[in-house]
């Protein structure tokens, strides 16, 4: 059945992806095709033709079939776990954990992490955890140094003496 629409669908990466890691004993082929008519309620058997809703729907059920949606489930958790326990090591320091911009600026610090709260992963959130504890041990985060201002009263002038001059 040729559809007058347009494609809806042209990157088909997903669903290859996850039907490679799906077990089959017969034609992979037919396998496919079975999977597509099912999505598309019998109406077509190939990819090209699944409207984007009949797609993610098919992809998202291979997913759950594939245990993929488990595993991407577990990685956000871990993430977020990882971030909420390193922005609790940050406001013991005294870090405003409520303002992004200031979480992002301790992070972006070369030696602190170098980067953006959000771009970190979950391996360097684990260094970040060690090198907040270990700040902590230490005393916390030191106070900025202001930069000094010159006081006019205490600064010293030198005049040129001209051993030429004649003396008074």
């Amino acid at each position: 059945m040729v559809n007058d629409m347009a494609q809806e669908v042209t990157n088909f990466a997903r669903f290859y992806t996850l039907f490679n890691k799906l077990p089959c004993t017969g034609d992979r082929e037919e396998f496919k095709k079975s999977i597509v008519l099912q999505y598309t309620w019998n109406r077509t058997d190939s990819l090209k033709e699944m409207t984007a809703k009949e797609y993610e729907a098919c992809c998202t059920a291979l997913e759950k079939l594939s245990g993929q949606d488990e595993w991407r489930q577990k990685l956000r958790e871990e993430l977020r776990r990882k971030r909420s326990l390193c922005l609790n090591l940050m406001q013991k320091l005294g870090i405003d954990t409520s303002d992004w911009a200031r979480i992002n600026d301790f992070c972006s610090n070369p030696r602190i992490v170098g980067k953006a709260f959000r771009q970190i992963t979950v391996d360097e959130l684990d260094e970040l955890a060690v090198k907040l504890r270990s700040i902590q041990r230490k005393g916390g985060l030191k106070p900025r140094k202001e930069k000094q201002t010159i006081n006019p009263v205490s600064m010293v002038s030198l005049i040129q003496i001209d051993p030429d001059a004649p003396a008074n």
